[in-house]
Parts: structure tokens; C-alpha cells; sequence
């Protein structure tokens, strides 16, 4: 992209370049004047002067441009006349301009000796990685389809964001009605900003108007983000308020500015009330902003102090009336020694773009998940979202699966360009298994997942934390059933419906013990049957081995509480079998106290006769034997857990 985005966060290695002899490339190079710069040091060499400067700096502005090609030449040359001399981030750019023109294996062997050289670089561990290899990104499964938009011009076209269902982005064209000089970086117009209508599929932008006519000056203004409601906008421009500013080292650092929506009579909306926000500085960048969904957080890039690689993704809380919170480095798990740049987050994911993670080659488009608050390890996305050149500027509507990222692959328009993409939607299930009683973790636990069909799909074990994931048999907006099974438990089933947008549905199990019944809403003790002999209430033998089950499973749930119940039939006096029940329940507790259960855990136990009927064996109604035993029987009902 001749290195649009770099200019826009000044994005760039904020590097110690020795210099050269040639004192007007250096100049040219300093002011970031890559092309001329270029021209200048190759003269130098073409009259004899080979310096490991000239050749860092000649490929240094090859590379800044996306030159891949000519990046390669010269940084192969000064590898190879220097192999003892070159710092290990050569050896890296090396790498990653190689991988920009498609030589992988070539590649590979150079991030080896990067990673060997500069062991502790988080570029150099994530390609140690013994998991996650370039052929694990080469195999990612294609879930895009791009479609290159009409919008495009032969120079940068980038930057898409959404506004009030059209899309606002960044160009080179029609900059001339403000001025029509060029920019030394990477000779194009400078950039400003105009409005594009989505066709009805989202597959396809048509110019409609110029934007934000109020916030344009004569330099850069782009990568911009709306508040919730669309009355604010933020805004990357140039260190610029009617006069450029540059920092001590003659760099015109980026800031990110706010505006105000208001309607004008003619019913058109006007920017005003322009002001930068109060953490930029003249020292540094900060640029590519974007909202959370809830209006309560501004994410943006920045090389502040605190940053751990060339530039990092910070945050802030948006406090309202142009105060913010200090920045927040989102730390280690999102950044890198690289560039992370142009963030965009919605209520699911954050995606950005990076050379610092292994990827294809250039920057390329990764995806942080939401989970509970927590931001996961970053996931390339893959081809043919993901090239050998750079991509970046990703955003998408997380309900229809349909959005817009940038590149400046060679098979576009001219530098860079946006394309709209489809995602195919890509759902899993994850949750773990739980003991429904303790709310323990249970581990070992068989899931096996379900179409609404019956056919099994996949199976897991539940790990030691209890947790199962499927990840890749799962499709969106489908209903599948989760069945666990548990020895000692009972086996239990869950009805899942996946959402029909990409991410993750939970579904949490829980597996009642063996010995826990649930029966209308309440939970019971299932043992075996108590007998007592003939007009008797002494606990038998027999009735012993079932009542220690009620012990064993109150001894492992030490928070249990249950009441007992005993019932009788209706043969037999009334009164009398009222008393009898009685008799046997308050035995049915002393028996369960003497095995150690404190007796505040037993709530009560009371006989109720013949009053609570399983069935219609009632007085004077024939029945036989096995209908009457259903009447007979002691319950252990859970009142607490």
C-alpha cells in the first residue's frame, strides 16, 4: 500500500539509522520521502558506495513502501556482504519481505535464524511456537469471499467504517479542490474523505458524496469511528491545527481529533466543535480509533511511551465532555515487537492487523474473541482474507456476517484497495460439566453432540477443569442436543440452538448423582425400599444397607439437608397407620444421626399414614399387592444444598 497506513499512525520504526555519505537521500529519508529517497541511495550505489547504511536504508525504503520485491534485493544484499554486522530486525525484514513475494520456504529460514538470534522477541517465540506453523495458516479452512469494490481508484482507497448505513472511507482522489501537492512517502495526493452507498447485497460501494467537508484541511485526514449514536466522530489527521507541527526529530506525529454532528437548515449534517483529544502529544502518534458498541470505550493505535513494539493497541474509557481515562496498553496477549494497527471491536471480537504474529506475509487480519470480558490469543484468519502483502482495515457487521477490509494485493485496482467481503458464519459449542449438587467440576464426563436428527456428530472427554469444546463440527443458526454421560451420575441432556453469526454458544451440563432423583421440581434421595417387620419400626438389617446410601451421599455433600417422609397403605386403620409411619420415620432418623449426620441437616421426619397416596388404593378400593407396595414407601426429599 506504498505504506498508507504507516503514514496515518506514523505507524513506522521509530528506528536509529546511521547515517550514509549521501547527505540529500538521508534528508529525503528522514522526512519519510521514501520514493525520492529510494532513487537517491540507488544512485550511490551505482557510484560504488555499497555501506551496510546505504543498503539498510535503500531497503528500509523499499520496504516502508510495500516493495517487497526491491525490499528483498537490497536487504539480501546487506545480509549477505554483512552477514556478521546486520541486526536481528533485518534478519526479520528480510523474512517478511521474502513472504511478501511468495518465497516461503526461503522465508521460513531466515524467521529460524531471527527466532535463534532474538530468542526473547514475541516474533521470534509465536514462530517457535510448536503449534501453530505457516502451514497451520496456509490450511486454515477459506471462509471469505471478496469482491473488489467499484470505489477504487488507481492510488490508496482504505479505511471503510460504517455511518448511518452508508460507508465513509479514505482516498487520494478528488483531494485536489484543497491542494493538489503530493506526499513525499509515497508520491499520492494527500488523503481525505468521502461517502459511498452500499448496494442492496453490501457486496458492492458507489461514490456519493464528499464527507465531512468541515474536518478536511490541505493534509491527512482518515481512519475514523463514530460514537453509538453517530453524533460524534473520531478522526486521524496530521499534528495540524492551521499550522504542522513536527517533533524534535522533524516528525509530523498523528493525533486523533473529535467532532460534533449537528443539522443545518437544510437538513444536512455538519461537523463542528473540532478538538483533539487530550491524550495525543506532539512526541507521538495516535491514530486508528475505534468505539465499543456501548459507547464506553475508545481503542486506537499509538508508538507512546509504554509501547511494547513499533506500535501498540491502546484503550481508554470515554468519560464524556472530552475526558477520557489514561491509556491502557492491552498488553502482551494483543501486541507485540511488531505493528499492531488498525483495530476495530464489536460486542464479540477485536480484530486488527499485524506483522508482529506469524501470518502470510505483510500485515495481516487477526481475531480476538470476547470471552467474558477477556480478550482470547489472537487467530489469523486465513486466505483469501489474509495475503503476502498487507491487510488490513477489517470491519464487519457481526449479524449479517458481510463487511469491507483493505489490501494491496496485486490483484487490485492499483494501491490500495477495499473490498467487501462475505464471511461464512463459523459457530462452536464449548461449556464443562458440573456436579449439579456441589457445583463441582467434573472431569472424565463423555459429551457427545447431536443434529436434530439423532445422529451423533462429535464426542469428547471433559478435561480435568471440566470444560469440552466443539469447534469445527458446529454450524450456525442450527439445534443440535448435548448428551453427558458420567459414571456414578445420571446421564442428562441439553438442547442447544447456535446463534447465526460467527463465535461461540455455551452450554453448561449439569449431572445430577446416581442416587438424586428429580421429580416435579423437587429433588429426592432414590434408594432401594425400607422394610420394617409386621407392626414394627426397628431399622432391619436390609433397610440399614439402603439408608447408609442416604449417609454415603450426605457424607459427600456436606451442605445437604433433606426431611424425611414415610408413608403407608390404606389397608389398616387410619389412625393407626398414621402413628406407625410416624414411628418409622423419626427411626428412620435416629438410624441416619447415628452414622454421624448432624441432626440439624435432617429438617424433619414425620409419618403421614395413608394421607398422600401415590395412587387410588384408598379405603375399600380393591387392589393388588404390587399396588399397594407404591403406596408404601420412605422418601428423603433435599431442602438445601
Amino acid at each position: 500500500m506504498k505504506r498508507t497506513i504507516t503514514i496515518l499512525a506514523l505507524l513506522v520504526f521509530q528506528m536509529i539509522y546511521s547515517q550514509t555519505k549521501n547527505k540529500t537521500a538521508d534528508a529525503l529519508f528522514d522526512k519519510m520521502y521514501y520514493v525520492e529517497a529510494a532513487k537517491s541511495y540507488e544512485f550511490s550505489i551505482n557510484n560504488g558506495d555499497n555501506s551496510k547504511e546505504i543498503l539498510q536504508r535503500l531497503g528500509d525504503a523499499y520496504y516502508f513502501n510495500t516493495k517487497m520485491t526491491s525490499a528483498s534485493k537490497w536487504y539480501g544484499k546487506l545480509i549477505a556482504e554483512y552477514p556478521n554486522e546486520v541486526s536481528a530486525e533485518y534478519l526479520f525484514r528480510y523474512a517478511q519481505s521474502l513472504q511478501g513475494i511468495q518465497n516461503y520456504e526461503l522465508a521460513k529460514k531466515w524467521m529460524k535464524t531471527f527466532a535463534e538470534k532474538k530468542a526473547n522477541d514475541k516474533r521470534a517465540q509465536n514462530f517457535s511456537l510448536k503449534n501453530i506453523t505457516l502451514e497451520d495458516i496456509e490450511n486454515i479452512k477459506p471462509s471469505f469471499i471478496l469482491e473488489n469494490l467499484e470505489i477504487n481508484s488507481t492510488y490508496s482507497d482504505f479505511g471503510p467504517m460504517y455511518y448511518k448505513g452508508d460507508l465513509v472511507y479514505s482516498t487520494t482522489i478528488d483531494s485536489s479542490y484543497v491542494k493538489t501537492d503530493k506526499y513525499g512517502w509515497n508520491d499520492q495526493p494527500y488523503l481525505n474523505m468521502q461517502l459511498g452507498k452500499i448496494s442492496e447485497t453490501q457486496s458492492n460501494v458507489t461514490f456519493k458524496e464528499r464527507f465531512g467537508k468541515e474536518i478536511t484541511t490541505q493534509y491527512h485526514e482518515a481512519c475514523i469511528a463514530f460514537s453509538p449514536d453517530e453524533k460524534t466522530i473520531y478522526f486521524t489527521r496530521n499534528n495540524y491545527n492551521g499550522k504542522l507541527k513536527r517533533d524534535s526529530k522533524g516528525i509530523n506525529n498523528l493525533k486523533i481529533y473529535s467532532a460534533t454532528a449537528v443539522e443545518n437548515q437544510n437538513g444536512k449534517t455538519q461537523w463542528t466543535d473540532i478538538k483533539e483529544l487530550p491524550f495525543n502529544s506532539d512526541n507521538y502518534s495516535v491514530g486508528h480509533p475505534t468505539v465499543s458498541k456501548d459507547g464506553k470505550k475508545l481503542y486506537f493505535v499509538s508508538d507512546m511511551p509504554g509501547t511494547i513494539g513499533s506500535t501498540d493497541i491502546f484503550v481508554v474509557d470515554i468519560l464524556g465532555n472530552n475526558q477520557f481515562s489514561e491509556p491502557k496498553n492491552l498488553g502482551e496477549k494483543i501486541n507485540t515487537t511488531g505493528r499492531e494497527m488498525f483495530p476495530y471491536i464489536t460486542d464479540q471480537a477485536l480484530y486488527f492487523s499485524s506483522d508482529g504474529f506469524l501470518g502470510l506475509g505483510g500485515l495481516d487480519v487477526f481475531e480476538s474473541r470476547i470471552n467474558e470480558g477477556v480478550f482470547d490469543i489472537p487467530a489469523n484468519l486465513g486466505a483469501p482474507l489474509n495475503s503476502n502483502r498487507d491487510d488490513f482495515g477489517y470491519i464487519v457487521n457481526e449479524a449479517t456476517n458481510k463487511g469491507f477490509v483493505c489490501s494491496n494485493r496485486k490483484t487490485g485496482k492499483g494501491d490500495d484497495d477495499i473490498y467487501s467481503f462475505e464471511r461464512s458464519c463459523n459457530q462452536a459449542i464449548n461449556g464443562y460439566v458440573f456436579d449439579a449438587i456441589s457445583n463441582n467440576r467434573i472431569a472424565g464426563a463423555m459429551v457427545t453432540l447431536k443434529n436434530a436428527n439423532g445422529i451423533k456428530v462429535a464426542e469428547r472427554v471433559s478435561q480435568l477443569d471440566g470444560k469440552y469444546d466443539f469447534n469445527n463440527n458446529v454450524d450456525c443458526n442450527t439445534s443440535y442436543t448435548i448428551e453427558v454421560s458420567k459414571e456414578n451420575y445420571n446421564n442428562n441432556t441439553k438442547a442447544v440452538v447456535t446463534a447465526n453469526s460467527s463465535g461461540k454458544t455455551e452450554a453448561l451440563v449439569g449431572l445430577d448423582p446416581a442416587l438424586i432423583a428429580r421429580e416435579n421440581g423437587i429433588l429426592k434421595i432414590k434408594i432401594g425400599i425400607i422394610f420394617f417387620d409386621l407392626d414394627k419400626s426397628d431399622i432391619r438389617y436390609d433397610a440399614a444397607i439402603e439408608l447408609n446410601k442416604v449417609v454415603l451421599l450426605m457424607t459427600q455433600y456436606p451442605t445437604v439437608v433433606i426431611k424425611i417422609e414415610s408413608h403407608t397403605d390404606s389397608r389398616a386403620n387410619d389412625q393407626y397407620n398414621l402413628e406407625l409411619s410416624d414411628r418409622r420415620a423419626k427411626a428412620t432418623r435416629d438410624y441416619i444421626i447415628s452414622q454421624g449426620v448432624t441432626a440439624e441437616r435432617i429438617e424433619s421426619a414425620i409419618g403421614y399414614g395413608e394421607t398422600q397416596l401415590i395412587n387410588d388404593c384408598s379405603n375399600g378400593v380393591p387392589c393388588t399387592d404390587a399396588q399397594h407396595q407404591m403406596n408404601r414407601r420412605s422418601e428423603f426429599i433435599i431442602t438445601k444444598m
